[in-house]
Parts: structure tokens; sequence; C-alpha cells
């Protein structure tokens, strides 16, 4: 009923319309206020609000209609495209998949945690086997306590896939499950071990061995198409969307090329992608990845109904950090979110230790309730496609979507994943965003909070067991990294320190003039230097030069940083320099940014936002004796 049937105003029909003129007016006022530089005549303020991601697209602060893609493109929940997710009710009522790793090579013990899992909230499980895991032998052990045909189980097997699929259906076998209601995931996947080692990928022999296994058991999905490989070196969300979908078209060609149906060949099919901190980009990649696949699919003759995806999330590896560890609860949470947001089929969320080797049973425990939270109290299972609609996130997964399908179009006319792989093209795109990646993280555009932002430098470093051998890299391999790996190896190297000298690296901060007028910049240099594990002593002068030099004498300290406003250092910079090395100081650091007259001054180096952290805090460290 409108409003000349009801009688009744529309709502906000009394307030004038708002135009995006008087935002962007507003926007100006605002930016001036902060000391931005905004130019008068700029039509669009708003661009020093944006942001890039690595993949080009440009994160507004504002997305109106005019912003979304062409409407109807989405679709609606259930149908093609399947953007909005792969099942018309979506995770409504009962929630998602809770699939909960494991990969403790000691089956008594994969057995006991794999028993709490599923008595607190797991329903289904997802095993390492091999030599990054459980062996094969142990499989049969582990599951002993499992009722199969209540809690599906995945492999990830690498290379050993034929031997853990034996292992696996055995014990589907002895419990007398008929063929048709084994479910799960035999978890082949040759192409993600070809990216994580640099080895061939066997694509007949594979397709083979899944087609052998799908005459005998019809519901059971026989190969992952695992992306956080690309994710985990370092690469963007575009890179691992074009990736996962150029090899389930590598799969779904080799399957039916061993005899299977394309309808039961893309069935068969699981994809795994990488959820992290950043919740939007998160929600668009999994709606991008389910259109991108429905267009192959469609092309491949599939009929609608056989074109949605499969989707299984994991919280990212590549995020976690060993400092701090309990931060990655946090990280964990957001990227939960999104992908239950997004619409993943299946959710694993990695506990907050994992980065440390094998986690423990309280750690495995929060992993847990972590989605128990997001479904049971948050109520984030009760709406399908939550997202659907929102002018940034429909824009934002409309950007993924194009660019990842560039990525797709170039493996593709590569020869396809497997020779994209082999001939280094994914390795060498892959590290092209790695080292503009590293380089954010190092001057800080990129903060991990904990480890190169507020880091606690009291705290030990956590010890966990630790997992299998690293699996031998070839050429093109891509390397598991981590985005706080050269962070936490400075604080590793601050810790032997300490441990062998009984005192960690340190660096003086030269205060000048009152407390008031100096402690912003002195608690700023203090939180970078704690990043890299230097500790940050003195600090309390509150007067000229001569203060600030009595202060670094009686500390015994090597290298001091000058702390203090703009018109302090005018006045007296040169002087504090000065002082600072006639009382032993081998170098002079500043806080704040360069400048001219500051060089002329005889200063070393500064710390200030944006600056190169990373090389700072290593140059530190070799000033300072520090071994590596």
């Amino acid at each position: 009923m409108n409003e000349a049937e009801s009688g009744e105003p529309a709502l906000g029909a009394e307030f004038p319309e708002a135009t995006r003129e008087q935002w962007r007016g507003l926007v100006a006022k605002v930016l001036r206020r902060t000391g931005a530089e905004v130019d008068p005549d700029d039509p669009e303020p708003e661009r020093l609000l944006a942001s890039t991601t690595y993949d080009g697209v440009t994160v507004a602060p504002l997305y109106t209609a005019d912003d979304a893609p062409a409407p109807g493109g989405a679709g609606f929940p259930g149908v093609a495209p399947f953007t909005r997710g792969g099942t018309p009710q979506g995770p409504v009522p009962a929630g998602w998949d809770v699939r909960q790793l494991h990969a403790d090579p000691d089956p008594a013990a994969t057995r006991r945690a794999v028993l709490a899992d599923l008595e607190n909230g797991v329903t289904s499980l997802w095993l390492a086997v091999g030599a990054a895991g459980l062996p094969v032998s142990g499989v049969e052990e582990a599951l002993t306590d499992v009722h199969l045909d209540l809690a599906p189980v995945t492999l990830d097997a690498g290379p050993d896939h034929e031997d853990a699929a034996r292992a696996l259906l055995r014990a589907w076998s002895d419990r007398g499950l008929p063929d048709g209601a084994v479910a799960g995931n035999l978890g082949i996947d040759p192409l993600s071990v070809a990216a994580r080692t640099g080895a061939p990928a066997d694509l007949d022999g594979a397709a083979r061995a899944a087609a052998a296994h799908a005459r005998r058991h019809p519901g059971l999905r026989l190969v992952t198409v695992d992306a956080t490989p690309y994710h985990d070196a370092g690469g963007s969300e575009a890179q691992e969307l074009g990736a996962a979908i150029a090899a389930g078209a590598a799969y779904l060609r080799a399957l039916t090329a061993a005899g299977l149906d394309p309808a039961d060949a893309a069935a068969r099919l699981e994809f795994r992608f990488a959820a992290t901190a950043d919740q939007f980009l998160t929600i668009a990649k999994l709606r991008a990845a389910r259109a991108m696949w429905h267009r192959v699919t469609e092309v491949s003759g599939l009929a609608p109904e056989h074109r949605a995806m499969r989707q299984h999330a994991v919280t990212s590896a590549a995020m976690a950090t060993r400092r701090d560890p309990h931060v990655n609860l946090l990280r964990a949470t957001l990227a939960c979110f999104g992908a239950g947001v997004g619409g993943a089929d299946a959710v694993t969320v990695r506990p907050f230790d994992s980065a440390l080797g094998l986690p423990d049973g309280f750690a495995r425990r929060l992993a847990r309730n972590t989605q128990a939270l997001l479904v049971e109290e948050a109520h984030l299972a009760r709406v399908a496609d939550p997202a659907g609609g929102s002018y940034f996130v429909e824009r934002l997964t409309e950007d993924l979507r194009l660019r990842g399908w560039a990525f797709l179009q170039e493996i593709e006319a590569a020869g396809g994943m497997a020779a994209a792989l082999a001939s280094g093209l994914v390795a060498e795109r892959v590290e092209e965003v790695w080292q503009r990646r590293r380089d954010a993280l190092a001057h800080r555009r990129d903060p991990i909070t904990g480890v190169s932002e507020f880091p606690d430098d009291a705290a030990p470093p956590a010890r966990r067991p630790a997992p299998g051998p690293p699996a031998a890299l070839g050429p093109h391999a891509l390397p598991a990294r981590r985005y706080a790996q050269d962070f936490e190896a400075l604080r590793d190297r601050s810790d032997a320190h300490l441990s062998a000298t009984g005192a960690r690296p340190r660096v003086h901060l030269a205060t000048l003039g009152p407390v008031a007028a100096h402690t912003a910049r002195a608690s700023f240099a203090a939180n970078l230097l704690r990043a890299g594990g230097i500790e940050a002593v003195g600090g309390t002068a509150a007067g000229g030069p001569d203060e600030a030099a009595a202060e670094f004498r009686a500390t015994g300290a090597r290298i001091a940083c000058l702390c203090g406003t703009d018109g302090a250092y005018a006045e007296h910079a040169a002087a504090a320099v000065a002082a600072l090395r006639a009382a032993g100081a081998e170098r002079v650091l500043l806080a704040g940014p360069p400048g001219d007259g500051l060089r002329a001054a005889g200063v070393d180096g500064f710390c200030f936002t944006g600056c190169d952290a990373l090389t700072l805090l290593e140059e530190l460290h070799d000033a300072l004796g520090v071994a590596t």
C-alpha cells in the first residue's frame, strides 16, 4: 500500500533529499579540520578517504545505488548465477557445517581431540593425512569413536591421497555402512600439491582414481579445489579466485575424460577458500567465486541446477601470528563472520595457536565456540545472504569477479592450471603481489596488532609441539608465508640476544621539553622499537639538550632517539645531536618526518608514521650487534 492509499506520510518524506554534493562538502570540511590538504576545486574530496586493494579495486567511503552493478545481476539465493548462495535457504535454520581440522600425527591424541570436537558442536571432520599430519595407518584408529554416517570426513592427504582414501573407505566398510550412505570428501587435489611443492601434477591419474570411487559411492565428494596455497603465499583475492576457478575447470575436464558425466563431475568438487579479517573482502570473494563457477559450468553445458558451487572457508593461516597469539581470536572471529555472511557451506576456524604448532585442547575449544557463538547466539545463520543489496558489497563482488576472471583467462591462455604452475606463471604473479604486500607490512600501512603495532614485549613466546616436517620445495613452488613473519624474526633475534647477554637491545629516548610536549612522539617511538624487540629506555628528561645527554650517558645506551615537538627540533636539534654524540651516542634518530634542516643537524634516521619500520629495525639490530 502506498502513501496515497494509506493516507500516512512515507517514512522520511518530511526531510529534504540529501545530495552527494552536500555530503562531499561536509567531507571536505571535516578533512580540513584534521589538517588534510583539500583542494577547494576538487569535485571528489572523498578520494582522500578511499583505499585500494592489492587487485587495484578502489574501496570508496560511500556507495549509493549509482555504484551498484546492473539490477538483478546477482539473482536470488539458490538460483543462477548463485552469487547470493548455493541453496535457496542458505545456512537457515541449522547453520553452516562446522568443520574442524586435525593434523596431530599421534592417532590416539587425534582420536581424543576428534571426540571432544564432535561432542561440542563440530559437525564434520577435516583430517590432514600423510607427512604433514596423521599417518595413513592411523586413520582408522583416529576415527574409532566417530559415527561416520553422521559426521562426514574430509581428507587432506596431498600426494598420499590414494592410500588415505583406501584407509577411510575401509573405516566406512568396517562399520557396515552401505556404499550409498558414504559422505565426505576424499580430498584429491594434485594441483594444490603442485602449487605448494613445485612437483608436476598428475591430473589424469588422479581423475582415474576419483572415477573408480565415484562408481561405488554416489554421495561422496572426490576432489578438493584448494585455493589457500595462493593466499598463503601472499596472493590477492582475485588471484585466489582465478586460480580456484582455473583448477576447478581443469578437474572438470579430467573427470569427464575419465568417464564421469559432467554434472556428476561438478557435483564431486568442493572449493576451499581463505577467510580473512577483512570481512567485506571475504564476503565479496565467496560471492564472486560462485558467480564465476556458474559461468564456467554454464558454458560447459550443465543445467542450472548443477551449477552451484560447494564452498569450504577456512580462516587464513597467513594472517595468524605467533606473537601475542590471543589476538588471533579476534581475527578469526571476523573471518568466520565474513565466511558465514558470504555463504560458505562449511567453515573451519583455525585455533588461535595454530601458527605455533599443534593446537592444544583449549585453543580448539575456543575455535569451536567462535562458530557456536556466531550461529547460536548472534543468529548469523538466520538470514540468507544478509549482505545482499548492499551497494558496497555488490560493487565489490562485481569488481573482484571481473579481476578474478581476468586472471583465470591469463591462466587458461597459458595452457591451463597445470601448465601455468609448471611454467612459473602463477608463482610469478603471486610473488608480485607478495612484494607489494610485504612493503605495506614493512611501512605498517597494513598494521598487525600485537606485532607491528602495540606489541607486548613482556610476554614470552608461547610454545606448541611442532607439526610434521614441511614438504621439499621445487622450482615455482608457492611458499607458505605469514604476514607477521619478518617482524617476528626480529623479536626472535631479540629473545636470543636476551638469553645470551641478559639484556635486550636498547635505544634511549632523548626527550626534549616538558612531558606534555614530548609524550606523543616518545610513545610512538617506543611502540615502534618494541615491534622489533628493542627496549626503549630513558624518556624522563624534561629540559633541553644537556639534560637529554646527561640521561643518555646514565643509561649506557649506544643509540638515541630524539623525541619532541617540531618547534623543539627547530631550536634544539643540532645542539641535542652534538650533545648526545659527545655523550657517546653512535647513532641519533629522530621521532618525526625528515626535513633538510634536521638532516643538516646530523640526524642519522627518522621514525614516523609511514616510515619503513622493518628496515629501520633491522638496521638497529645490526648496529647494536644483535646476532641473526
